[in-house]
């Protein structure tokens, strides 16, 4: 599995300064909400952290953060924000068993090469302790391509990331969701946010409800 495009990671490398200073101030605005389900002091990895607002926040508010990036020089922006080590590591890299209560990974997976996001999502489902929780957004739109910086997006229609996200691992759907949205190349477009639990081992198998919103 290679779990990553190429072109994609020399993009963030090359434009690391200019990307990391564009979202100096932005905080996911799914963020909180999504804190406010875990326990407090709660261990959390962060994929694909960016220039570390996300991070700072959690930080903030009290959570233990492992904030990691597959870009090295994006990496550094952000150790540099946080003033602590911010770990070089891309998705198909995860090799954690059940170490967090939370895996982060907002506007990230998202370029993850549709083949290999399965495998990836399996890799999130095992890093998670039983009952840990877990936060995606992709940039919608149902077939995959480039933007106009060459960057690759999966763009995920919403049941295709449910049906995914079910075939990779045993997950309960807690939220499923869709809007609209900006990023870096200043266009508005649809997204699609995704909140899932780890099935504690007792309950796989169980049926298990969504809630749309």
């Amino acid at each position: 599995m290679r779990g990553y495009d190429a072109r994609t990671l020399a993009f963030y490398a090359a434009e690391a300064p200019v990307y990391v200073a564009s979202g100096a101030l932005g905080v996911s605005r799914h963020l909180d909400s999504f804190l406010d389900r875990l326990p407090d002091g709660a261990s959390i990895l962060e994929l694909g952290c960016g220039g570390a607002c996300d991070a700072a926040h959690m930080i903030a508010r009290g959570f233990e953060v492992d904030p990691t990036d597959g870009v090295a020089e994006i990496a550094a922006k952000a150790a540099a924000r946080l003033g602590q080590p911010v770990r070089v590591m891309r998705f198909d890299e995860l090799e954690a068993e059940a170490r967090y209560d939370a895996i982060w990974a907002s506007a990230s997976l998202l370029h993850v090469p549709r083949g290999d996001l399965a495998g990836v999502i399996a890799r999130i489902h095992r890093a998670l302790r039983p009952g840990g929780l877990h936060f995606a957004s992709y940039k919608g739109g149902g077939k995959e391509g480039r933007d106009r910086f060459g960057r690759y997006f999966n763009y995920l229609a919403c049941e295709e990331v449910e049906s995914i996200y079910r075939d990779a691992a045993a997950w309960d759907i807690l939220d499923l969701g869709e809007g609209v949205g900006g990023g870096y190349d200043g266009a508005q477009g649809p997204w699609v946010r995704i909140t899932l639990r780890r099935m504690p081992r007792s309950t796989i198998g169980e049926p298990k409800g969504i809630r749309y919103v």
